[in-house]
């Protein structure tokens, strides 16, 4: 993009003025050619053209494009999982469910998870009857890899990594609510452990481990782990 300047300001997008022959000041001859958004006058204020924008981004339009991969049977699952998003994520997988028999593809980006809002969505994905394709990209760690696991089909990006780490909870109160909170806690990683060990074929005793460990895997090391079936196929 071209830009000229004067003592107007800055001019961009705007060819060079051609000077129509004779003395300064007389006007043009007739027919003498001038650039679209020139004054016809020599010597005339020259136009102020704005730069373009390049980038839109009208109102709504992340609802517009979730709207659209809907239609596609497409669901997005991204950042933090708490239970309200929980909530959404769940009526969208069932209102998919009670709409078609196609697959659902859930698409987890990023995704970390509360423990109580995984199990939810483990729940609901168990009670699916159509099957679900999962593609994980980015990293995917703690709870939120038992959303991976309920899922039938189960492949990643090439920038995908797994965490296998223990929630981390604040927990305050008084004594007896702390030991009801822990031992719910307890039962409630149990769970977890149970499914990605029945999943990846591996001995609970060695997924808490490794959680504890803070383990991570890369795509590779995902798939011999057991976690993953392969790589996201082109096309």
């Amino acid at each position: 993009m071209s830009m000229t300047t004067s003592g107007n300001g800055p001019r961009f997008g705007l060819p060079p003025r051609p000077q129509p022959p004779g003395p300064p000041g007389e006007p043009a001859p007739p027919g003498w050619p001038v650039p679209p958004g020139w004054p016809d006058r020599p010597g005339a204020p020259e136009p102020v053209i704005a730069p373009a924008r390049v980038w839109l981004s009208p109102a709504g339009w992340p609802a517009a494009i979730y709207d659209r991969l809907l239609e596609q049977r497409i669901v997005m699952a991204s950042g933090l999982l708490d239970g309200e998003a929980a909530t959404r994520l769940s009526a969208q997988l069932l209102t998919l469910d009670a709409e078609g028999d196609d697959p659902i593809r859930l698409e987890l980006q990023s995704l970390s998870a509360d423990l109580s809002a995984a199990l939810t969505i483990m729940g609901v994905l168990d009670v699916v009857g159509v099957p679900v394709r999962a593609r994980a990209g980015g990293r995917i760690g703690g709870p939120a890899l038992g959303v991976l696991a309920v899922c039938d089909d189960r492949r990643a990006y090439p920038n995908a990594v797994f965490a296998l780490a223990e929630p981390r909870l604040d927990l305050d109160g008084r004594a007896s609510e702390l030991a009801a909170r822990e031992e719910q806690l307890r039962t409630m990683l149990d769970t977890l452990y149970l499914r990605l060990a029945d999943v990846t074929g591996r001995e609970v005793d060695q997924i808490r481990a490794d959680a504890r460990q803070e383990r991570l895997l890369t795509v590779d090391q995902a798939i011999d782990y057991g976690l993953i079936q392969g790589p996201v196929q082109a096309g």
